[in-house]
C-alpha cells in the first residue's frame, strides 16, 4: 500500500503539491480561527447545582437538602461522580460526567432531576444550576472607580444596569457582583410594643410581605369606555412600610410604625473587597462560557464597557483588577518568539549540515505546512492554542526535522546506487 501510494506521489507531483497547497491554506484559516488563551482548561466536565436555604446550619443543609439532592440526581446516564458540600444557608452538589460527554445535554439532563427533586425539599427551598462556565472561566474583574457615590449606590449601579450590560456579550455566561452593599429596608422592631398590643413577629412579616403586591381586579365598560381596575401595593418608600396595618386594638389600626422603626440599610454580608488597602470597592467578575474564545470574549467585554460607560453617571469608570488577556497576549507571543527562532534555527543547521539547497528546502519547508495542519487537529479536538499546545508543537519540530532528514538522506542514498548501476561498470 504504502508501495503504491509513493509511486503515484512520484507520478503525479503535481497533484501532491496542490493537495499540499490546500492544506497549507487550509491550515492558515484553521490557525486565524483557532480559540486563543493562556492555560488549557483541564477542569472537569461537570454541573453546578446550588441552593440556598437562609440560616440553617450545615447538618441541617446536609440532612434536607444535599443528601436529598445527590440521592436523586444518581442514575443519570454518562456521570462519572457526585461531590456535595454542605455549608452555613448553602449546598453544593457537582456532578461529573465522563469527558465525552456535551456539556448542555449534561445541564438538560441534571435540570430534569431537579424537576423531580424540588418535591423532597422544604417548602421555598429552590435548587438552581450554576453557570455554563469551566473553573478557568473568570476571565475578567472589574471594579468601579466611583469616588462621587456611596458603596450602596454602586452596587445598585452595578446589579441593574452594568451586569445586566455585559451579560449580552456572546460567550458570557454571568458576570457576578461582588462588593458594596444591597440596599434594604430594615424593621426594627421593639419587644415591648409587640407584647403591648399582642402582636408577634411573624405576623409583622407576613403583613409586610402580604402588602408588597399588587391587587389584581377586573376590567368594566362605562360610556363606551374600558376601565381596568387593579390595586397598586409595591412598596416604593420607608413611609409605604410605616403605614401598613398590622393589627387591630379596640377598633384602632395598629401600624408598623408603632411597633417598630423603619430604616434603609444594607443586607448582611460575609465579607469585604479592598482594593490595594484604599478601601472597599465595587466591581463584578465575568465569566466566560464553556468552549468560548477567552481572548475574543475578553475584547467583546471591553468593547461593551465603552458603550456602558457613556450612560454611567459623571466621574464614574472602569478599573480592571485582573485582565487575562495580558497573560494571554504574554504568552501567545513568547511562544511565537520562541517558534519563529527555532525555525530559523533549525532552517540555518540544516542546511550547513546538508549543504544541499534542494534537499534542505524539502526539509524546510516541512516545518510551517506541519504546523498549519497541527491546527487542524487542533480546532478538530476542541483544543485552543495556549502555552502547552503551541509548546508541543514547537517540540515537534525537532521530530519533523529529524524525519525530515532521514527521507532526504535515504532519497539521496537510492538515487546514488541507482545511478551508479546505470553507469559503465556499475553492478
Amino acid at each position: 500500500m504504502i508501495k503504491k501510494l509513493i509511486e503515484w506521489s512520484l507520478r503525479n507531483r503535481w497533484a501532491v503539491l496542490l493537495i499540499v497547497a490546500a492544506l497549507l491554506l487550509w491550515g492558515v484559516f484553521a490557525v486565524k480561527q483557532n480559540p486563543i488563551d493562556a492555560i488549557p482548561d483541564l477542569s472537569e466536565n461537570q454541573v453546578i447545582v446550588f441552593t440556598e436555604w437562609t440560616g440553617q446550619s450545615p447538618q441541617i443543609m446536609e440532612d434536607q437538602v444535599t443528601f436529598p439532592l445527590v440521592s436523586n440526581l444518581q442514575g443519570i446516564p454518562n456521570v462519572k461522580n457526585i461531590r456535595g458540600t454542605s455549608m452555613f444557608g448553602m449546598s453544593f452538589v457537582y456532578v461529573i460526567f465522563n469527558d465525552n460527554v456535551d456539556v448542555y445535554w449534561a445541564r438538560t439532563r441534571v435540570l430534569e432531576r431537579l424537576n423531580y427533586a424540588q418535591r423532597l425539599l422544604p417548602a421555598g427551598v429552590t435548587p438552581s444550576l450554576g453557570p455554563d462556565g469551566t473553573g478557568v472561566g473568570h476571565i475578567l474583574w472589574y471594579t468601579l472607580d466611583a469616588k462621587k457615590l456611596d458603596l450602596g449606590e454602586q452596587r445598585t449601579l452595578q446589579d441593574w444596569y452594568i451586569k445586566f450590560a455585559l451579560q449580552t456579550v456572546p460567550g458570557v455566561a454571568e458576570v457576578a457582583s461582588f462588593g458594596g452593599f444591597e440596599k434594604q429596608y430594615q424593621l426594627v422592631v421593639d419587644p415591648v410594643k409587640l407584647q403591648f398590643y399582642n402582636v408577634s413577629l411573624t405576623d409583622v412579616i407576613n403583613k409586610v410581605k402580604a402588602n408588597n403586591n399588587d391587587v389584581g381586579g377586573r376590567k368594566f365598560e362605562m360610556s363606551n369606555m374600558a376601565y381596568i381596575i387593579r390595586g397598586l401595593g409595591y412598596i416604593k418608600s420607608k413611609e409605604d412600610i410605616e403605614n401598613i396595618g398590622i393589627a387591630s386594638n379596640n377598633g384602632i389600626p395598629v401600624r408598623v410604625k408603632d411597633i417598630a422603626t423603619v430604616q434603609l440599610g444594607g443586607d448582611e454580608r460575609l465579607g469585604i473587597f479592598d482594593e490595594n488597602g484604599e478601601g472597599e470597592v465595587v466591581g463584578g467578575i465575568v465569566v466566560m462560557r464553556y468552549g468560548e474564545n477567552a481572548d475574543k470574549v475578553i475584547n467583546a467585554v471591553k468593547a461593551k464597557m465603552k458603550d456602558v460607560e457613556k450612560g454611567l453617571p459623571e466621574g464614574v469608570h472602569f478599573k480592571f483588577a485582573y485582565d487575562r488577556s495580558e497573560l494571554i497576549e504574554a504568552a501567545v507571543e513568547n511562544i511565537k518568539g520562541k517558534l519563529g527562532e527555532e525555525m530559523l534555527a533549525v532552517s540555518l543547521i540544516v542546511i550547513l549540515f546538508l549543504f544541499h539547497w534542494r534537499s534542505a528546502l524539502s526539509i524546510i519547508i516541512q516545518i510551517p505546512i506541519t504546523i498549519a495542519i497541527s491546527f487542524l487537529l487542533l480546532n478538530a479536538f476542541g483544543i485552543s492554542s495556549n502555552i502547552m499546545s503551541l509548546t508541543g508543537i514547537a517540540l515537534a519540530i525537532g521530530v519533523i526535522v529529524d524525519n525530515g532528514i532521514i527521507m532526504a538522506e535515504n532519497s539521496y542514498r537510492n538515487l546514488a546506487e541507482w545511478q551508479a548501476k546505470k553507469t559503465p561498470g556499475g553492478k
